[in-house]
């Protein structure tokens, strides 16, 4: 090396250093404990934010920041991401996602079997006609990129993605109708999935066990994921049985995944009712023997034994062909009624049955009605009391509540064993997801209950399976709930606090996050989480919402900017 070399180079680490030293950022995370998501034990360090981009990670940060935030003795993550949100409408009401946020959760994705498009005239007046006064919305959108595009526009605190409904599509062809699509129908269905996967659409969601999703066959459903394979999507299930047919389903999904060619996720993953607990251990072998032999399945789940959903997944398929208002005529039938009680009490293998699944109706219990004078009435209160209340067995009492509510009546259903659920958060490939509204403890949410998963399920995990338990380490349970999903969704440049990544950040108390509602107070925020960043915005500060809503639509792998 020369003289002049020597000299070049010096001043260039000079200018290099210096530089360095008078940076400035938008917002320096100080003195952290980081988790960066990838499963490894944390560090001490600091974290730069630039934009919406994170512009540093070391032990230490030069420079200045605009912001400066301490953080000394808390845990510093990437966002958490929730794998299975319900928040489609609760969105358009309340933009902030409080429930969600007070446990670090910055990417919503939905479209478990129905997604918010593509719709057509009538399903859009469907949509219209079953609002209650208290959640209305305009419908200012057709496909579903359209509909999380509106979101990103009307502002929302978290990212927001999105499957593609196999009902949806299924609905917007044939309808509610139990037969099988025709040749022209299957193309226009495949079609929608593939237009819908070029406007991000992460793949094909599916939700089994209700009408219609229910008429759907196997080869339909492959047909479907054909077109998302395509676009390198992924299929996710509500399986067709999570009970008497549980290791069939996980058979179907596995055949699913292998004739379409793309990866498949088992949504909220569950032996459901007291005889099919048992069934873990097989259900488990089926899918890590998939998973040797190279097809990519993976599960997520919620951490609580109850799950939440409405009374027709008490009621056969059959009765409720034709959509709601066909059902409800059929109800006031005293002939189809009396059939449809007999197989409400029969513990059938060819429908899911929860009623008979929770083993009794002191085990259901009634959280969301349309009807105010119903709610007043009812909610918070077992099926089994309710029936006492109407002075009807369960079965014709929650017959007369989907026909007096104008809707399937939404109620909570305790199916699970407490050692399974430990044992399925302790699977590698296992994600989380809340399968509920982001809510908040005020306002119109206040008029129905819910399921605590709403507001707990992401801080139960760090507290009570974390913490206490010791179910999981820290660091992998933060991989479960950010770089996990974020590699199984195909999404890019987020999942990690890594140097040129999305600042999607978290900071919490891993002594003292905790989740505080419960099935008699639902309505509780989860305290621990102090502050979070989404795409480089604080949206919460002290604990606090900050009001911002920089959320985005992130979009799904086949995403296709000029359409």
């Amino acid at each position: 090396m020369t003289s002049l070399t020597k000299i070049a180079c010096i001043f260039l680490s000079f200018v290099l250093f210096t530089c360095q030293q008078s940076a400035t950022y938008d917002t320096i995370i100080r003195n952290a404990l980081i988790y960066d998501g990838s499963g490894n034990p944390p560090f001490k360090g600091e974290i730069a934010i630039n934009a919406d981009t994170i512009a540093g990670i070391a032990q230490s940060i030069s420079g200045k920041g605009l912001r400066e935030v301490d953080v000394a003795g808390m845990a510093v993550a990437p966002g958490f991401i929730n794998m299975l949100s319900w928040s489609t409408q609760s969105l358009l009401i309340d933009g902030r996602s409080m429930g969600e946020l007070k446990q670090g959760v910055t990417l919503q994705v939905m479209g478990e079997g129905q997604s918010m498009g593509p719709w057509n005239d009538t399903m859009k007046e469907t949509m219209r006609k079953n609002m209650s006064d208290d959640w209305r919305y305009e419908i200012e959108w057709t496909t579903l990129g359209e509909y999380l595009s509106h979101l990103e526009e009307k502002g929302v605190s978290t990212n927001v993605a999105s499957f593609v409904g196999a009902t949806t599509v299924r609905i917007h062809e044939i309808g509610y109708e139990d037969r099988a699509p025709t040749a022209d129908e299957l193309g226009r269905m495949k079609q929608l999935v593939s237009d819908a996967m070029k406007e991000g659409a992460l793949g094909v969601g599916s939700s089994l066990i209700y009408a219609p999703a229910f008429y759907a066959s196997t080869e339909e459903l492959i047909e479907l994921c054909k077109a998302a394979s395509e676009y390198n999507g992924m299929y996710i299930t509500h399986m067709r049985s999570e009970g008497n047919r549980f290791l069939e389903a996980i058979d179907e999904t596995i055949e699913i995944a292998t004739k379409a060619q793309l990866p498949a996720e088992i949504y909220h993953l569950k032996a459901a009712g007291q005889k099919n607990w048992s069934k873990l251990d097989e259900a488990i072998s089926k899918i890590e023997t998939a998973r040797s032999g190279g097809i990519r399945i993976t599960t997520d789940m919620y951490n609580y034994i109850a799950g939440s959903t409405g009374l027709d997944a008490s009621m056969p398929p059959w009765v409720q062909e034709g959509g709601y208002n066909e059902w409800k005529k059929r109800l006031q039938d005293p002939v189809i009624r009396k059939r449809v009680k007999a197989e409400m009490l029969t513990d059938a293998d060819e429908w899911e049955n929860l009623l008979a699944s929770s083993g009794s109706p002191e085990k259901v219990l009634l959280v969301g009605f349309k009807n105010d004078s119903l709610a007043a009435l009812y909610q918070g209160k077992t099926l089994a009391e309710a029936a006492e209340i109407h002075g009807k067995d369960a079965e014709e009492t929650a017959m007369d509540l989907v026909i007096a509510d104008g809707s399937r009546v939404q109620v909570v259903y305790f199916l699970m064993s407490e050692d399974n659920v430990k044992r399925q958060i302790a699977l590698p490939y296992m994600s989380f997801g809340s399968d509920a509204s982001s809510m908040a403890t005020e306002g119109v949410f206040l008029k129905s209950s819910t399921h605590p998963r709403a507001y707990g399920n992401f801080a139960r995990l760090l507290g009570k399976y974390v913490r206490e338990e010791k179910v999981i380490s820290l660091q992998e349970a933060i991989r479960k709930l950010t770089s996990l999903p974020a590699e199984n969704l195909g999404i890019r440049n987020r999942g990690s606090l890594t140097m040129g990544f999305y600042a999607d950040v978290v900071v919490f108390d891993p002594q003292n996050i905790q989740d505080h509602a419960t099935f008699e107070e639902p309505h509780q925020y989860a305290t621990g989480v102090s502050d979070v960043w989404v795409n480089g915005v604080q949206v919460i500060k002290d604990s606090e919402h900050t009001n911002a809503k920089p959320g985005r639509f992130v979009k799904g792998p086949g995403y296709q900017k000029d359409l």
